[in-house]
């Protein structure tokens, strides 16, 4: 019995393996993540376009705008939130690697809220482009005409704005990664 004992202290008192630290690496991902998103932001925002369309036989101003399609209000609003986590979490993980006590605790919960804006901007990124290929392509069953011949430079801004999200929500898979196998690295084999 005592000697059940004695391995039992011995091992209890082993430090946890030290594992590898990352944390640089996941501020500059975060600071990637603030930067798609605004980039992304600022290319949607900036795409009204104004084109003289023919309407009962005459000529009409007819503007395109994000905020007229309810996908795109949410592409702005979706990457607006990622905008203001990956600042937020970027100051974290900076304050992290000054104080490395609290970094196990810290990983966990960014696991869980980068899963959380992956799911927000994944959505907001499909839904956004399932609605400008509708206006890129039409839909000849359901009797819509495509846009994009005539609001071109409308089209390319949204273009642009959703490969910047693709690329926004690949850096925050990148970021679960890193959490997930620094998490792991910690986990006495």
């Amino acid at each position: 019995m005592a000697s059940t004992d004695l391995e039992y202290k011995s091992s209890s008192t082993q430090p946890l393996p030290a594992g590898v630290d990352y944390f640089k690496a996941d501020v500059i991902l975060r600071f990637m993540l603030l930067a798609a998103s605004v980039v992304a932001l600022g290319v949607i925002v900036s795409s009204d376009q104004t084109e003289l369309v023919l309407f009962q036989g005459n000529l009409v101003p007819q503007p395109a705008k994000f905020k007229y399609s309810p996908a795109f209000v949410y592409f702005v609003a979706a990457f607006s939130v990622s905008g203001l986590y990956a600042l937020i979490s970027a100051l974290a993980s900076i304050a992290v690697i000054q104080k490395p006590e609290f970094k196990l605790k810290f990983l966990l919960h960014f696991i869980f809220w980068d899963a959380l804006i992956l799911g927000i901007i994944a959505s907001a990124t499909g839904a956004a482009g399932s609605v400008a290929y509708i206006g890129l392509k039409g839909n000849s069953h359901m009797g819509w005409i495509k846009v994009c011949n005539v609001y071109d430079k409308f089209c390319r801004h949204l273009a642009g704005s959703i490969a910047v999200a693709l690329f926004g929500s690949i850096v925050t898979i990148l970021l679960i990664w890193l959490s997930a196998f620094t998490i792991h690295s910690r986990v006495p084999k």
